[in-house]
């Protein structure tokens, strides 16, 4: 009985640690992104936007994965740091996951990426950068039965590295982007599936964009 009560103890300071760091790791992550944009907010005119696109995830090392067509949306931070260099947090959802033959998983995400940005004359720019993720759902669905909550079985957080080029019509204020997200950690454990998106999308900024676009 002592032996089973222990080891019950273990296992719920374990979770507890567990969470707990979790919860210590984001708010430490959200505090020096705030600080990051307040130090430079002092002297950059920072833009706000606000973007949308399509989703064509899939999940490695999966066997028959294919492509699921999804959506992404969110905003976006501009805030320029040299002439042709910024930086652009984003706040987006993201819905992944992949089609297998009979089914599909469907895992949405929070995704937070912080891009370095750098932005040609002729508006074309190259990005790439960290992104953490927060997994809000995911679901197996399978043709003719009822969906099942998988959730429990994923980890939580997602770290992927993000790819990206654009072009910013800076006369509109409006812009297109393409990006792929190459995912670091493993969807759970004991697997090597991770996931991998594609994306397209359009994005808008509110504000001047010519004043903040390098002049040469």
């Amino acid at each position: 009985m002592v032996l089973h009560v222990t080891n019950q103890a273990i296992t719920f300071a374990a979770g507890f640690v567990t969470k707990n760091f979790k919860f210590f790791i984001m708010k430490k992550f959200a505090l020096v992104l705030v600080a990051g944009i307040s130090l430079v907010s002092a002297k950059a005119q920072i833009q706000f936007g606000v973007k949308a696109g399509a989703n064509f995830a899939t999940i490695t090392s999966s066997d028959g994965a294919k492509s699921l067509v999804s959506f992404n949306g969110g905003a976006l931070v501009k805030i320029p740091l040299a002439d042709a260099l910024s930086l652009q947090p984003e706040v987006v959802y993201s819905g992944q996951g992949a089609k297998f033959d009979g089914g599909s998983d469907h895992l949405n995400y929070l995704n937070i990426p912080i891009l370095p940005t750098y932005t040609l004359p002729v508006g074309v720019f190259f990005q790439t950068g960290p992104q953490i993720g927060f997994l809000l759902s995911a679901k197996e669905k399978v043709s003719g039965q009822s969906d099942v909550d998988i959730k429990s079985q994923l980890k939580s957080t997602d770290f992927s590295w993000a790819f990206g080029a654009g072009y910013l019509v800076t006369s509109a204020n409006i812009g297109f982007n393409v990006r792929y997200n190459l995912g670091l950690t493993k969807l759970a454990d004991g697997t090597s599936s991770k996931n991998g998106v594609f994306q397209v999308g359009v994005f808008y900024l509110f504000g001047d964009s010519k004043s903040t676009s390098n002049k040469k």
